[in-house]
């Protein structure tokens, strides 16, 4: 079934609209004319302006409404339902972020946790026709077998926000098994591209070398036994859900509950991705571009090494991200650069 097959007439709740990859998500589903329902609380995890933006590249589209709201507000999204009749789901709200889980943790449970529950009850009573949320890679943990397989062992996250996210799929399987929902979940890897979020890597090294402060690596130092980040550029990210969107699991196989890698399929040095940053800016700004660094120890919470098997997907829809780093991280650079006008 390609998405063509889907009907135009059909109604698309996208929640976390205001957010990166919602954002763009909700651009591209619109360019192909579907009616769209966004949904964000706007919350100050960060800069708001930015997420005002991205709105703003929406609001007045043909086809697109907004509703400022929370999706722990269970009477909001019952009654959302309820008056849109969505055809299918697709849930990238959450509260963000390994780091910011250890020192927020009540955001995690709030947002992750009862918010993807109430998004569960509504699709219960109000049945959709497939429910694609947003997990993580952050869900493999420390694991060391690479490439990482949806069928490993992930009982073992290392950090609160990869349990909720853990938790989303099993919440996710049962609602399934017990009310027939078709749903998949995508464990993302590492998303970047133009108007991401400030608070990824990449994004606050920009930010702080033109602020004219050091960046701030942790990875000890050790250039031998370096991070590894399966980097994935955002446009391959929504080419994927978008492919997947009409591809619902169906129960005639059993549980109608998937779950599916979207990656790069090809992990970078953590220090390669910052010499091509580097690199990038310099290109965007004709001079040379160096950041000072600050070298330390690996962060609670953060793993060592990202790698996504994508094998499962490519069966599915026939599609693979493949942006290497030099070409997103180079359009990253041309937005920032013309963004926040710096030189």
């Amino acid at each position: 079934m390609q998405l063509s097959e889907l009907r135009l007439s059909e109604n698309i709740l996208v929640t976390g609209a205001a957010g990166f990859i919602g954002s763009y998500l909700c651009h591209r589903l619109l360019s192909l004319g579907y009616s769209v329902v966004g949904v964000d609380n706007i919350n100050s995890y960060y800069d708001v302006s930015l997420k005002h933006e991205r709105l703003c590249y929406l609001k007045g589209k043909p086809g697109f409404t907004f509703v400022m709201g929370d999706i722990s507000n269970k009477e909001l999204m019952l009654r959302l339902f309820a008056e849109q009749k969505f055809d299918r789901v697709i849930h990238l709200a959450a509260q963000a972020g390994v780091r910011y889980s250890i020192e927020n943790p009540d955001a995690y449970i709030s947002s992750n946790i009862v918010g993807f529950y109430d998004i569960l009850e509504s699709c219960r009573k109000y049945l959709v026709q497939h429910l694609v949320y947003a997990s993580s890679s952050s869900v493999y943990g420390s694991n060391v077998k690479v490439p990482f397989e949806e069928s490993d062992n992930v009982d073992h996250p290392v950090s609160l926000y990869a349990a909720t996210k853990k938790s989303n799929e099993l919440m996710a399987h049962t609602y399934s098994h017990l009310y027939k929902i078709p749903a998949t979940g995508l464990r993302f890897f590492t998303v970047y591209g133009p108007m991401g979020r400030p608070d990824m890597a990449y994004f606050s090294f920009a930010n702080q070398y033109f602020k004219g402060e050091p960046i701030r690596i942790f990875n000890n130092g050790d250039f031998d036994h370096d991070l590894y980040r399966d980097f994935t550029y955002i446009d391959d990210i929504i080419e994927g859900i978008v492919r997947l969107l009409p591809e619902a699991p169906s129960a005639t196989e059993g549980v109608p509950h998937r779950v599916l890698n979207i990656g790069n399929n090809s992990p970078e040095k953590l220090m390669t991705f910052i010499f091509t940053l580097e690199k990038a800016f310099s290109n965007a700004l004709g001079r040379k571009v160096e950041f000072e660094k600050i070298y330390e120890p690996i962060k609670p919470g953060d793993v060592p090494a990202t790698y996504a098997s994508i094998e499962k997907l490519q069966s599915l829809v026939g599609f693979k991200p493949q942006t290497p780093i030099e070409v997103g991280l180079q359009k990253f650079a041309d937005w920032y650069v013309e963004y926040y006008k710096v030189k």
